[in-house]
């Protein structure tokens, strides 16, 4: 499915694209002016130049990227975060180093990747009891190991 979205990009930097044909994920650039230095669990907001405006019923996802993660120790801190329909400010990406080491970020370095997709929208329904499910309330390691 493609879906048409408007965007607008205030950095020097390419529009999000997926890398390859079968790609879920479209890279997202920092739009920085210099190299920025993060130290070992430091986080910094890095910005990326891109407002989307989504249709209803759409959300972005920002995610790590595996590279930055295996390189660089670098991950996403609320991942994924989740840009709302509605939402029309810049996209900013939360960015952590877990590593020992110090981490360098470059201007126009792929630092992160969205991935667009449809959500649904609930109405709740208040009852007394749920229906009954062969996991019942088996929770956090309820289905053994396999």
């Amino acid at each position: 499915m493609n879906t048409e979205v408007a965007i607008i990009n205030d950095s020097g930097n390419p529009l999000p694209f997926y890398a390859t044909a079968g790609s879920a994920g479209l890279d997202l650039y920092a739009n920085i002016h210099k190299e920025l230095v993060l130290g070992p669990l430091e986080r910094i907001l890095v910005p990326t130049g891109i407002r989307i405006a989504l249709p209803t019923g759409m959300e972005a996802q920002v995610r790590p990227r595996s590279g930055l993660a295996v390189k660089k120790g670098l991950a996403v801190l609320n991942s994924p975060g989740t840009i709302d329909s509605d939402y029309r400010g810049e996209i900013r990406i939360l960015l952590v180093n877990l590593s020992n080491e110090e981490a360098l970020i470059e201007p126009g370095e792929r630092i992160a990747q969205m991935v667009v997709s449809q959500h649904c929208t609930v109405k709740w329904k208040e009852v007394d009891q749920l229906p009954d499910s062969i996991r019942g309330q088996g929770g956090f390691g309820s289905t053994g190991k396999r």
